[in-house]
């Protein structure tokens, strides 16, 4: 079982700047950064390096071979996942965020996984855009702004 704080968990990224500057918000936040394989670069790249800045070093970051092997062995409560897809049927402003909340993210060209979404349609959030010519925001761009999201609702307001 894992401890009672936010997680934010990136299944096959693509673009190691995303997950660096992820992985440098994770470090500002306190937050766990959870990484399922296979990735679309190398950890050691050093475009991860220069987007975490020198603080890549301090990312308190948790990798897996697969979604099975996280859920295997992290086994987080359904409601404590949160998946975030361009066409969640929920907004992001809907849930109050559990404590131990698990926030999930896809890759960047395809998102999520079927696999990971099945059964999880009532779990899938999108952040919502107001003009519809843009098709999708950056990566970086919406999990940072879903973890101060879900760090609000859990300071109550």
């Amino acid at each position: 079982m894992s401890d009672p704080r936010m997680k934010l968990v990136l299944v096959t990224p693509e673009i190691p700047y995303n997950t660096g500057a992820i992985g440098r918000t994770c470090v500002a936040l306190n937050l766990e950064l959870i990484l399922i394989k296979p990735y679309g670069f190398s950890l050691d790249e050093k475009s991860v390096r220069r987007a975490g800045q020198d603080y890549w070093k301090h990312v308190q970051l948790s990798e897996y071979d697969d979604w099975a092997s996280f859920l295997a062995e992290r086994q987080p409560p359904r409601d404590a996942l949160y998946f975030f897809e361009e066409h969640g049927a929920q907004s992001v402003y809907e849930p109050a965020f559990q404590e131990d909340a698990y926030l999930v993210f896809g890759c960047e060209s395809k998102g999520l996984p079927a696999d990971v979404l099945d059964g999880m349609d009532d779990r899938v959030f999108h952040l919502p855009m107001r003009n519809p010519i843009v098709r999708s925001l950056n990566l970086a761009n919406v999990a940072t702004a879903v973890i101060y999201q879900a760090m609000r609702t859990q300071l109550g307001g």
